[in-house]
């Protein structure tokens, strides 16, 4: 069964699964990279958590509830973690240091075999896009996966915006 289930599944999806390993494991190696960068694919991987929330359940309440909560949830919880040692962030150029890191990798991941495995259960069992268990479950899993991803970008934001705010008194009082 296993081999007639990657027979049937799209070729499209082993080149995004291609291009997840790409990203994902580009990140594990240090870098620097512009707040722009670092906020592009956080809302991409939350679309794609919601889109596959959506493409499974449609706009159920219990499954927006869910993912929503799950989220919100997370994300509150990532912020108040400490960001990683050795992310730097330099005003002049506007771009961070970062180490490397296997965790965007494993939310990809996540995310993709997710979305997988949901697409599989439904394909063999189509009921269970009906079963408020089952929505809630799977909804739960895809918001925390955007709020560990929007929560990651959002720490480097407000270490950016502090960075900016310690930089202004400093330029003004030199100006005087």
């Amino acid at each position: 069964m296993p081999l007639q289930i990657l027979q049937h599944t799209p070729t499209w999806v082993f080149g995004l699964f291609a291009v997840l390993i790409a990203l994902g494991g580009r990140q594990m190696l240090p870098t620097q990279a512009s707040l722009r960068r670092l906020t592009i694919l956080p809302l991409a991987m939350a679309g794609l958590s919601a889109s596959g929330m959506i493409s499974a359940f449609g706009d159920r309440p219990v499954a927006l509830a869910a993912w929503a909560a799950a989220a919100a949830a997370l994300l509150f919880v990532v912020l108040q973690r400490p960001l990683p040692a050795g992310v730097r962030f330099d005003r002049d150029s506007m771009r961070f240091a970062l180490p490397g890191t296997i965790v965007p990798l494993a939310l990809m991941m996540g995310i993709f075999f997710t979305k997988y495995t949901v697409g599989v259960e439904l394909a063999l069992h189509p009921q269970l896009a009906h079963q408020s268990g089952f929505a809630l479950a799977v909804s739960t899993i895809y918001g925390a996966f955007a709020g560990v991803f929007l929560g990651r970008s959002l720490r480097l934001w407000k270490l950016a915006m502090r960075s900016q705010a310690a930089a202004q008194p400093l330029a003004a009082t030199l100006a005087k």
